[in-house]
């Protein structure tokens, strides 16, 4: 009796493999091609819905009426700052869970106050009040002395406000994810003498720091 030639079967059971592999792989692709479309389709129409605009951040008033720098690196100072907080948004409210104010001279920082949590609703403005008091060690180069008695003869100090925030959004009843931007604010602030100074603050558009 003949043998049977197995080598045809082989060959058939590899070529069947290699298409239902390849059929199992086609698959997973336009599975995968399918939900990023969704996705994408979902996010758009969700934008479009939202209209997310970038909430804003000013600096409206700021009065200083001590800035003294001793001879043992020693800074004196009293700072208070309104911070202008808009949020621009027709659907979108924010929960400021976190609020952190730094106060920076010459890139050193003198003080950090944490101000009090809130909920920001649509279409408003909300105005926190940042106060910056006391006396802190402050390491000055002999260049950076020389900056500070020359703005003092002038009567007007660059201090930088840097704000920490912790913001979850929502739309509607729903609650977003947790996002953490930073902003800074490079202010120009008169030193007050009895009450008056020499030129008025000016209102400061704060940026986002990246």
């Amino acid at each position: 009796m003949g043998r049977k030639d197995s080598s045809g079967c082989c060959c058939c059971c590899e070529w069947l493999c290699g298409c239902l592999f390849s059929c199992i792989l086609s698959c997973i692709f336009q599975i995968l091609c399918t939900i990023l479309v969704i996705v994408a389709l979902a996010a758009f129409i969700f934008w479009l819905i939202l209209r997310p605009n970038e909430v804003k951040f000013h600096v409206t008033d700021a009065s200083l009426t001590q800035f003294n720098f001793t001879t043992n690196n020693t800074l004196h100072y009293n700072l208070a700052l309104n911070v202008s907080i808009r949020n621009p948004n027709q659907r979108i409210g924010f929960y400021y869970d976190t609020l952190e104010a730094n106060a920076y001279y010459q890139g050193k920082r003198f003080d950090t106050e944490t101000l009090t949590p809130f909920y920001q609703g649509h279409k408003n403005t909300t105005v926190v009040n940042a106060v910056f008091q006391g006396q802190q060690v402050v390491l000055l180069g002999t260049d950076e002395v020389s900056q500070f008695d020359s703005e003092k003869t002038n009567g007007v100090f660059g201090i930088s406000l840097k704000l920490n925030l912790r913001i979850r959004p929502k739309f509607g009843w729903i609650k977003v994810w947790t996002f953490k931007p930073k902003i800074r604010c490079g202010l120009n602030v008169p030193l007050k003498s009895n009450g008056t100074s020499l030129t008025a603050f000016e209102t400061t558009k704060c940026s986002y720091d990246l």
